[in-house]
């Protein structure tokens, strides 16, 4: 994973890639709950299952570039398919494209897991 970034920004930028994580996350949870609890939507249940698990995933920065790949596909079909407002969609789509660029900054799972490591010569 470090290989896919250079960094995991902290501060403003880092800030600013989780407002970007939450705004991709949390429609893609709730569509995917909803579905699952049995709101008549027209989306397949393993749509509702990837979306769920895809959409926590990008909340807690796990797996992001991966994550906000699938949730790129997931969005294109509920263009392709009519399903809810072509628009929201697109702007979703567009999000998780974005995370998948610029990765889930300093406040993710990814950056404790991958990020850049300090290492002390203490012994000498």
């Amino acid at each position: 994973m470090q290989r896919l970034f250079s960094t995991f920004p902290n501060n403003w930028p880092g800030a600013g890639l989780l407002l970007l994580r939450i705004a991709a996350g949390v429609p893609l949870v709730l569509e995917g709950v909803t579905e699952i609890l049995g709101a008549p939507r027209p989306v397949p249940f393993i749509v509702a299952g990837a979306a769920t698990v895809t959409g926590t995933f990008l909340l807690v920065g796990l797996w992001t570039p991966l994550s906000g790949a699938l949730e790129v596909f997931i969005q294109l079909w509920m263009v392709i398919s009519h399903t809810g407002h072509r628009g929201v969609h697109g702007l979703l789509l567009a999000l998780a494209a974005s995370l998948v660029m610029l990765g889930p900054g300093a406040w993710s799972i990814d950056a404790r897991l991958f990020g850049r490591k300090r290492i002390d010569f203490q012994g000498r």
